[in-house]
């Protein structure tokens, strides 16, 4: 072999070995992604209907709340929110329209206990995605109910199943906060 032929071998290899390393950055990524948002990856790249655009989504979400002050809650207002949700699903035998609304209303409290901007609905879905994936897509359908609500277009079984929704969240919050509590401990 020459040495014009063994450059072009070489310059061969390297590029095969830099294509085959990109490939597998961006299958960890996918895989890093898939596995921190769970069920919320898939809703990303069926939404945006391209991978590339569902992961540059996810990723700018996670820099987002990777700049929020978050922070647990100590047991003792754990406790106060976990009495204020009993208070709320009582409440919901007697006043189902009032019941959901305060739930939502507490599960942002909670969430602005805890560090979490709670302004915007549709920031606040996203934000708890990065954290709170599992539990997410039942807080959606939740959230789509009291919009219902408002409207005046849900019935009594679709709060109860909105409340369904939120005590998923509402547990995930005060639990981790609860835990992350008596870790630092």
């Amino acid at each position: 072999m020459d040495n014009n032929t063994m450059i072009v071998v070489v310059v061969a290899v390297v590029l095969v070995a830099a294509a085959l390393a990109l490939v597998l950055m961006k299958r960890r990524r996918s895989d890093a992604l898939r596995a921190r948002f769970g069920p919320e990856y898939e809703r990303a790249v069926v939404t945006t209907g391209k991978v590339g655009e569902a992961e540059r989504i996810l990723e700018e979400r996670a820099k987002r709340v990777a700049t929020f002050n978050l922070h647990p809650i100590a047991a003792d207002e754990a406790q106060r929110f976990t009495n204020s949700w009993k208070t709320v699903q009582a409440r919901f035998v007697d006043d189902p329209r009032t019941a959901v609304l305060e739930a939502d209303r507490l599960i942002a409290e909670v969430m602005r206990a805890r560090g979490y901007p709670v302004d915007d609905p549709d920031k606040r879905i996203d934000d708890l995605s990065v954290e709170h994936a599992h539990v997410i897509e039942p807080y959606r359908a939740g959230r789509v109910i009291v919009v219902r609500h408002e409207q005046g277009q849900a019935s009594t079984e679709d709060l109860r199943q909105a409340m369904v929704h939120f005590r998923a969240l509402f547990e995930e919050l005060v639990s981790r906060a609860v835990s992350a509590v008596r870790r630092a401990s």
